[in-house]
């Protein structure tokens, strides 16, 4: 009988409190720093090491799914497409100048 009103108590309290919803704040781009002062850009090879150095940056900052997480899936997918033409277009520039200047910043374009 304890139990019983222990419970019954226990639920009314539950019931009467409101539900307050709180949003979790909204998480800044990742950013990964892409090196490229020890490659020579007018060089195929240096070009080439290059992609490959923004490539593994892209992977890191848009991350991956679960197998099972078509709609995540499908997020990573768009968000390294369109994280890779960013990139492209900063690393194009450095390259048509063949600079050892600053490095590439490859940001997500997701929160």
């Amino acid at each position: 009988m304890k139990k019983l009103l222990i419970l019954a108590a226990l639920a009314a309290v539950s019931v009467g409190q409101p539900a307050f919803a709180q949003t979790a704040p909204a998480a800044a781009p990742r950013t990964a720093v892409v090196q490229h002062s020890d490659l020579d850009l007018r060089s195929e090879s240096g070009t080439k090491a290059l992609d490959r150095r923004i490539w593994r940056a892209v992977v890191e900052v848009c991350g991956t799914a679960s197998d099972f997480d078509l709609s995540g899936k499908n997020d990573v997918r768009e968000c390294r497409r369109d994280t890779k033409a960013i990139a492209a277009i900063e690393a194009n520039a450095v390259v048509a100048s063949a600079t050892r200047g600053e490095p590439i910043r490859v940001t997500s374009i997701q929160k």
